[in-house]
């Protein structure tokens, strides 16, 4: 029987097939991307069931978001050895198992090996994703293609909060894990009937298990060392061990990857300076949205003192939003130059963090909303336009290659993000607390006045005399602290949007070269 490509399906179901694929596709990121966020708001939930730090935690995070950046370079080798259909059906399976196992783990340790499972399958769906999108539709409507493709990716963030917020208040964090599997069964289904079979009657091409192995060392090694060098120190012979691990694979894995012949990362897709400024733009995107994504809930649940539900129902809104935006960024991409929607993006995202610095405990739940709706805008602005100005710039035969490596990048920001902003967030804190703690002197009569204020509550409540000075102390520590996180999570969202405002450069750089390319 021959063999159901793209072209055989395309002859069977006409024009509809191009949104049976679509439907079918989306489906498969929606499951993987739901989870994504939804552990987002279990964090608090899970640190106190496995009685781990903020630090260790972060890599619930952390390690799904390195997870997705290995993945998506194994997706090209994937779909070209066994096609579309059997590695989105295998992805899927790989997914629920590991969704499975989270859901039942017994300790932090499988609970974050699940996470990075999870992630990979994640990393391999998008660009497949992306890739499947644009081999169904015309040139003229890539640009609504990957509105669409935005929108798959998103839904999953979207919802995932507020699915993830329900089922911890009415069952427990475990029950989070649970959601995407009836949405993966699904898309295993109709996988088997609407993505096509190998395109390529060739021979497989060997996998490059060595550029494989170089690079998540590398991914794991630097990630690893960000994590602990607050707890081990920054100088210690263990972090500087890390780091010089991570130069040097990264070091070995470029030299192979140009030496061989089927290499894990074609390294001609940066040959295009446009290619290459749109990597930069997304990684740096990937640095601070996904990083403010970890800092929003967090916040809310720590000092606020949200519910899982209501941390969730704050993020709500925002997805639902850029899912509306989305598709319009990817209709106007495909009729005015990339770089006007993509600066104004950031311009969006930078406003929204610069506005999130201001933030403290009695901050509304709907400015903090607005705050995050306005990067979602920025973000359903930037995204079409980003792949489509991408993906333009290369070769056909470079597609797969491209489409892997412009999501990597996003992933690889994301990663670096949210471990750079948690060492953030905890330095800045320990800062702000020496600072504040060495104000409190005997000659500061504000301090004075409250604990003899603290001292005569607890007398009245029936303290020892002895406890009354000790109890005044400790409250005070603790109004400290809870100031100097708070303080904390300013800096963690100013740098955010200093860093936002890096990524002007290389999309000027993108607009210039693509006029060019144009004239």
């Amino acid at each position: 029987m021959a063999s159901e490509t793209t072209d055989v399906l395309l002859a069977r179901y006409g024009p509809r097939y191009r949104w049976f694929a679509t439907g079918t596709v989306m489906l498969g990121t929606v499951s993987a991307m739901l989870t994504t966020t939804t552990v987002n708001v279990a964090i608090p939930d899970i640190m106190g069931a496995f009685g781990i730090g903020q630090d260790r935690a972060q890599w619930l995070s952390t390690g799904a978001l390195a997870g997705m950046t290995v993945g998506m370079l194994l997706n090209a080798w994937l779909m070209r050895s066994f096609g579309q259909r059997k590695t989105f059906i295998g992805a899927l399976a790989v997914f629920v198992t590991a969704l499975f196992v989270a859901g039942l783990s017994p300790n932090e340790n499988v609970l974050i090996i699940c996470r990075v499972v999870q992630g990979t399958i994640a990393g391999i769906l998008q660009p497949l994703s992306m890739y499947t999108l644009f081999r169904v539709f015309p040139p003229e409507q890539r640009g609504t293609a990957m509105g669409l493709f935005g929108m798959s990716v998103i839904l999953g963030p979207a919802l995932g909060p507020t699915l993830g917020g329900i089922m911890i208040d009415s069952f427990n964090w475990r029950y989070i894990f649970y959601i995407a599997m009836p949405v993966s069964a699904s898309g295993m289904l109709l996988g088997n009937l609407f993505l096509p079979e190998r395109e390529d009657a060739g021979e497989r091409s060997e996998f490059d298990w060595t550029g494989f192995a170089l690079l998540a060392a590398s991914v794991a090694c630097f990630l690893t060392g960000l994590s602990n060098g607050q707890r081990e120190g920054w100088h210690s012979d263990y972090i500087l061990a890390l780091f010089a691990m991570t130069a040097a694979g990264a070091v070995a894995f470029l030299i192979w990857e140009l030496t061989i012949a089927h290499p894990l990362v074609n390294l001609r897709v940066f040959t295009s300076v446009q290619f290459t400024s749109a990597a930069a733009v997304a990684f740096i995107l990937g640095v601070a949205l996904f990083g403010s994504t970890y800092l929003v809930p967090l916040f809310v649940q720590t000092v606020q003192h949200y519910t899982p539900l209501a941390a969730g129902l704050l993020l709500m809104p925002a997805g639902l939003i850029m899912g509306v935006v989305m598709p319009i960024g990817g209709y106007l991409s495909d009729r005015i130059p990339a770089r006007g929607m993509i600066i104004a993006g950031i311009l969006f995202l930078a406003a929204s963090s610069f506005w999130l610095a201001r933030v403290d405990a009695n901050m509304s739940f709907w400015a903090i909303a607005w705050c995050v709706i306005l990067s979602r805008v920025g973000f359903g602005l930037i995204k079409p336009a980003l792949n489509v100005a991408a993906l333009r710039a290369l070769q056909p035969e470079l597609l797969g290659q491209g489409a892997g490596m412009i999501n990597f990048a996003r992933q690889m920001g994301g990663a670096f993000g949210v471990n750079t902003l948690s060492v953030i967030l905890d330095r800045r804190t320990f800062f702000h607390s020496d600072t504040l703690t060495s104000l409190q002197t005997s000659g500061n009569s504000a301090t004075l006045e409250l604990l003899r204020t603290l001292e005569g509550i607890l007398a009245r409540g029936g303290v020892p005399e002895d406890l009354q000075s000790a109890g005044a102390l400790h409250y005070l520590g603790k109004v400290i602290y809870a100031q100097a996180y708070t303080m904390g999570f300013r800096d963690s969202f100013l740098i955010s949007a200093i860093v936002f405002t890096f990524a002007l450069i290389p999309a000027w750089i993108m607009g210039r070269e693509g006029v060019r390319r144009h004239a």
